[in-house]
């Protein structure tokens, strides 16, 4: 049977919300059953711990002559911290669940990398398992993952729990989510709420206990590959990684059929270069994106102002009105002008094995494509549409889960802003199962691209394109629902 898809909720979120998304009304959940249902044998926690400090899954088998008579607990339960999110109070976080928990299953994300865990805290209880414990294997199979952080943190962890999919190390864990960063649309949309409340004792233990309790759903992952031509190296987000470098009939079938397909006129580079990643939320490119890596640079240049999501928000909207979004002072400016003069945009419908051109309206200076209902902190630029729309515009009511992306434009920041508070829609584009863009050059000197909130600046070539190409992963990530 499938598993549920998460509902629908609310396109804003308010404190109360907030709350609501961390309790459990007329429950009271006591400290020592919590700890009876999550905490991993002590010779189990030791052997990972071993596994991944010397990077060696093998490490740990010198704890496994005590598992005799240990049996797993219900779910048990590893949490990724990012002590950077949430208002820098991710460190006290750290010390409360570890006090709940256990030391060695509450990972500082700054210390151990979720890919660490995954090829050597994973694979040393496999190993285990193969040589005959018990528990070890029930361990491994009712692994569950919380990851306390933001939208950009729970990608990362995905991503590497993806690993395990390609390598046919089933099953893999489902993720649940204790919200900590400023937009925190994923933790929205499978019901962990849009921020953390702050009265740790309490809330903590409920996140833990709806982790155990939570049933699993879907989440679409989507894989996005970006052919450049040589010659410019960018600073990449985390969440992609290049390729090797190569000349064009050195490329794969995937990558040089960006090429082939798109490029109407003028001569191929001779090397071009590639890089990849995946998202779950969204991928954007145009005055959004630069909007959001103006934000980030300034909050790494001035930590001191990242106190938390309300400040943050603030920061951001006054940055966005500096970029020349809500106000044009010369529309002749190149790099002012809409998204129509340097892109090209081709999708795939569902079913159909056609690519089909859709024109990028002039107005537009932001395209969006979307996979969740929530987008920009809790907001549904999308809408819920009524049925007759959907027909007219041969649309589908949109899922997280159903291999389809929802693409939508804005216009100048205040058609933005207006979107973004449900006073007018966004241009409603097309829905797609998969999108090339072909990113001319010429007068423009860069473009600005984002996905699930990680901003990076492309550079553009005069003579050549640059293509992106986004398409479903074949397999999908699994959500614990927080509801």
């Amino acid at each position: 049977m499938d598993s549920p898809s998460p509902r629908r909720v609310a396109a804003r979120s308010s404190l109360v919300d907030s709350f609501r998304g961390c309790g459990l009304p007329g429950i009271r959940i006591g400290r020592e059953d919590l700890k009876m249902r999550i905490v991993i044998p002590e010779y189990l926690r030791l052997a990972m711990r071993d596994s991944i400090r010397f990077k060696n899954p093998n490490a740990g088998e010198q704890h496994a002559g005590i598992a005799k008579g240990q049996a797993a607990p219900e779910a048990p339960i590893v949490v990724f911290v990012n002590s950077k999110s949430g208002g820098r109070h991710g460190t006290v976080l750290k010390g409360r669940l570890q006090d709940l928990m256990c030391e060695e299953q509450v990972f500082d994300l700054s210390i151990v990398k979720p890919n660490e865990f995954v090829q050597y805290g994973l694979a040393c209880l496999e190993n285990l398992a193969t040589l005959g414990d018990n528990c070890a294997k029930d361990t491994r199979e009712k692994m569950r993952v919380m990851v306390a952080g933001g939208d950009g943190t729970v990608g990362w962890v995905l991503g590497s729990l993806s690993q395990l999919y390609k390598q046919n190390r089933l099953p893999v864990p489902p993720t649940g989510i204790i919200p900590l960063g400023t937009g925190n649309d994923l933790s929205r949309s499978f019901g962990w709420g849009g921020s953390f409340p702050f009265a740790w004792k309490s809330a903590v233990k409920r996140s833990l206990y709806k982790a155990v309790t939570g049933p699993d759903c879907r989440l679409d992952t989507w894989q996005i590959v970006v052919s450049m031509p040589s010659g410019e190296n960018i600073e990449l987000p985390y969440s992609l990684k290049y390729k090797e470098e190569g000349s064009l009939d050195q490329l794969s079938v995937t990558e040089l059929s960006l090429w082939q397909d798109l490029v109407v006129e003028g001569e191929l580079p001779e090397k071009s270069t590639c890089f990849e990643g995946v998202f779950y939320n969204y991928f954007s490119i145009g005055m959004d994106a630069q909007v959001a890596y103006g934000f980030h640079h300034l909050r790494n240049e001035k930590p001191y102002l990242a106190h938390g999501p309300i400040a943050n928000k603030v920061i951001y909207s006054g940055y966005s009105c500096t970029q020349g979004w809500f106000c044009t002072p010369c529309t002749s400016d190149p790099s002012l002008r809409g998204l129509n003069n340097i892109l090209r945009m081709y999708i795939k419908k569902v079913n159909h094995s056609e690519w089909e051109q859709i024109p990028v309206p002039s107005s537009v200076r932001a395209i969006v494509a979307v996979n969740l209902h929530n987008y920009g902190s809790g907001r549904n630029p999308w809408g819920n549409l009524k049925p007759e729309y959907l027909e007219k515009r041969g649309f589908v009511e949109a899922h997280a889960d159903d291999g389809l992306l929802e693409i939508f434009g804005l216009k100048q920041g205040w058609h933005a802003s207006f979107v973004m508070v449900e006073l007018i829609s966004a241009k409603h584009i097309a829905q797609a199962a998969a999108v090339r863009l072909e990113i001319r050059g010429g007068e423009w000197r860069n473009a600005y691209l984002q996905m699930d909130g990680e901003p990076w600046k492309q550079p553009m070539d005069k003579e050549y394109s640059t293509f992106v190409e986004i398409k479903r992963v074949p397999f999908q990530s699994l959500m614990i629902n927080g509801e």
